[in-house]
């Protein structure tokens, strides 16, 4: 600051340039700024991570470094940090301690060697070297011993399995999981070790359930191929460095849960209107001990609250022993309330799917019953139901319900409905207003199947054609399956869910119409599969997660085939009749194909990663524009946000602790006036085992938060 003698001749001048430089000196002391130098340099496109353990909980702050190799941490609280370097094509460099204030040059150095360097890399590019069963292995899948399974009549199944059902909790691909190298001196072979590896532990029943399925022979043979391969020093492609907005990208995270915690999801905000629970608390539920955990971002304390229930079961005791944990019982979802995902309101009330009983349905929820949808379409069992928590009174709220629950979403009606995935039969809801009002468990809730018009007359009657059963022509039919992902449409009131398996999985709208169940019916979109016209490559499957934009589109993440899909249901021609069962709107769907490599052997081109779901930001939360699609890389330790217009795709990767795992996601306003600093949008850290992660046994679950600033130093 250049300034002449007589800039201080009065007393006004005096007090505003130390106003200035008081404020200056508060600027510098939340940063941490510097830059970073190699062997040939500037490093742009690094990351810089500062961690403390010196707030209530582990908090970390990561940016990107500039063209320059230059960075600035903003926004830290007053803490004592380790600042450190993480690149590709780098050795992690050595840390050092910093406060906000200082201004450092921190110098890296190259890696030695391809194994080396690649040790930092995501899961799904090591998990891209798995190589799956050829075609000519699926001609007739089932017949031969040791080949793959009966239910994998392409290799579409197959790998949709891979990752469906081989990721549904976890990354396949970080160091843990690629090698045996913790249990292999107790066995004589690499495909022995793997054959033991999946009956560890609780979920060892869940991983043989699947292998069967797949092949058991044929899948631990392609695994421990993979895990020879790699211990021989194959090493995948190098990713590349974020380039563009991806430096401007601001990550923040903050430890919660315990480390056995499976936090599955997390909620900061209504997501119909995110300025509800302004710089308030995040909230998460953990599957693994039916608990919802809290964090408090501006005191950084977290803490964990049980989720009651009304009657419990039993644990798993009989499993193998873990190399990690023995005989301990470290998940206690089959006697706690098994909490799945948490939804908020408008009075900032978090709802949750959590198990309530053990028991069977009631006759409340059998023909008979004063509930028009029991009488309507009669349910027997169901296995997880619904709690909330309100943070004004702290108390926990129960409420039983005749279908089971998966994820929950409210819809934009004044009634501010709350819809549920979760059951294989139908599609649930409850009248909150109404709850609210009477208190009435049975009364404010209701469920419909899911049938679809199959003759075309515009309502759904009985008889109809049931799964299973040989169709009548000229009925209406019924379609069952797991409902996983939902989404109100506030335009015209409809729900749409997703059904991911069978391959190709499906779509489908489902309309209450004016006197729900009666009036309920559904219509049915798969995506473009095995078409002859198509190139095989242009082939999509998989629908996991699904999400509305404003102006009424959909979007999906197709886990299997790897793309983000838009699907516009004003293109269509067909919607109901006899010829819509699934095949039949191909002109609805635009299909994106996601960053990343592809596994090998993939005839379709299928990408390696992961899309556990994905998350439409209607509200420009996170900077890069109103209503842009966002799939999780659940594999590639990232969210993907896509341009729609340009097909361009933002990665926005957490390079450590490796082992990014999210799910859903959340985008909040704190404060609109703010800029990039006001809002942000939010993921969950969690794997069902978060020993797998980086740093091992003793890790915690985070949350993380994502911000775009203007450029690289914005502070």
């Amino acid at each position: 600051m250049k300034m002449s003698t007589n800039t201080l001749k009065t007393p006004l001048a005096l007090c505003l340039l130390i106003t200035g430089l008081l404020a200056m000196a508060n600027l510098n002391a939340v940063s941490i700024s510097g830059e970073v130098a190699g062997n040939n340099g500037p490093e742009a496109g690094v990351w810089v991570i500062a961690e403390t353990d010196d707030l209530a909980t582990n908090f970390i702050k990561i940016v990107v470094t500039d063209d320059d190799g230059k960075f600035l941490l903003p926004e830290l609280p007053d803490a004592s940090y380790r600042v450190w370097v993480r690149g590709y094509g780098l050795r992690d460099s050595t840390a050092v301690q910093a406060q906000p204030g200082d201004s450092l040059a921190l110098e890296v150095a190259s890696a030695i060697d391809e194994q080396q360097a690649a040790q930092i890399y995501p899961s799904s590019y090591w998990y891209s070297l798995v190589e799956p069963p050829s075609l000519d292995e699926f001609t007739n899948p089932g017949s031969q011993i040791g080949g793959v399974g009966s239910a994998m009549h392409s290799q579409e199944a197959y790998i949709d399995s891979l990752k469906q059902n081989c990721e549904l909790c976890h990354q396949l691909g970080n160091k843990l999981t690629r090698e045996v190298g913790h249990i292999r001196h107790l066995f004589e072979s690499t495909e022995e070790a793997w054959s033991n590896r999946v009956n560890f532990g609780q979920y060892g029943g869940w991983m043989n359930r699947t292998l069967a399925t797949m092949g058991r022979e044929r899948t631990i043979a392609m695994y421990a191929d993979w895990t020879d391969r790699i211990t021989a020093g194959e090493v995948p492609a190098s990713p590349p460095r974020p380039q563009g907005e991806e430096r401007n990208v601001v990550l923040t995270l903050w430890d919660w849960g315990n480390d056995t915690s499976f936090v599955h999801d997390e909620v900061v905000t209504d997501k119909r209107n995110p300025r509800v629970n302004a710089d308030g608390p995040f909230y998460g539920v953990s599957e693994s001990d039916g608990v919802l955990v809290v964090v408090d971002p501006n005191t950084h304390v977290a803490r964990e609250l049980e989720v009651p229930m009304r009657t419990r079961g039993e644990a798993i005791h009989d499993f193998v022993t873990s190399p990690f944990w023995g005989d301990e019982e470290v998940f206690r979802s089959q006697n706690a309330a098994d909490t799945h995902n948490p939804m908020m309101d408008h009075k900032g009330r978090v709802w949750m799917t959590s198990r309530v009983r053990i028991e069977s349905n009631t006759d409340d929820c059998k023909a008979g019953s004063t509930n028009p949808s029991a009488e309507y379409f009669p349910l027997n069992s169901s296995s997880r139901h619904v709690s909330y928590f309100d943070p004004d009174t702290e108390e926990m709220t129960l409420i039983d319900t005749c279908y089971s629950t998966h994820h929950l979403q409210f819809a934009s009606d004044s009634d501010d409905t709350l819809w549920f995935s979760g059951d294989t039969q139908a599609v649930g809801w409850i009248n909150t207003r109404l709850w609210d009002e009477t208190g009435d468990e049975l009364g404010s809730q209701g469920w419909c199947p899911t049938v679809i018009d199959t003759n075309g007359d515009g309502v759904i009657t009985r008889p109809w054609n049931e799964p299973g059963q040989a169709p009548v022509a000229g009925q209406d039919t019924r379609l069952v399956g797991f409902a996983y992902g939902i989404i109100p449409n506030p335009a015209d009131g409809s729900v749409w869910i997703t059904r991911t398996q069978p391959t190709p999985g499906q779509i489908l709208r489902l309309d209450p119409g004016s006197n729900p169940p009666f009036t309920c019916k559904t219509e049915v979109y798969e995506p473009p599969f095995n078409l002859t016209d198509l190139d095989r490559d242009e082939w999509g499957f998989a629908p996991r997660g699904i999400d509305i934009d404003s102006e009424g589109v959909l979007w999906t993440a197709l886990s299997g085939s790897g793309h983000m899909a838009s699907f516009d249901r004003s293109k269509c021609e067909v919607t109901n009749g006899p010829t819509a069962t699934g095949q039949h709107c191909r002109e609805g769907w635009t299909l994106y194909r996601a960053p990343g490599p592809r596994l090998k052997n993939a005839e379709s081109g299928a990408g390696a990663d992961h899309h556990y779901y994905n998350w439409v930001d209607q509200f420009d939360t996170l900077g890069l524009g109103r209503d842009t699609p966002i799939a999780n890389g659940t594999g590639s330790d990232s969210l993907l946000a896509l341009n729609p217009e340009t097909s361009e795709w933002v990665v926005m990767r957490v390079p450590y602790p490796l082992g990014f795992y999210s799910r859903g996601l959340d985008g909040r306003i704190d404060d609109p006036t703010a800029g990039w600093k006001g809002s942000a949008v939010y993921a969950d850290f969690g794997s069902i085992a978060n020993w797998h992660m980086e740093g091992g046994k003793g890790s915690k679950s985070k949350i993380v938060k994502f911000q775009v600033r203007p450029n690289p130093l914005a502070e």
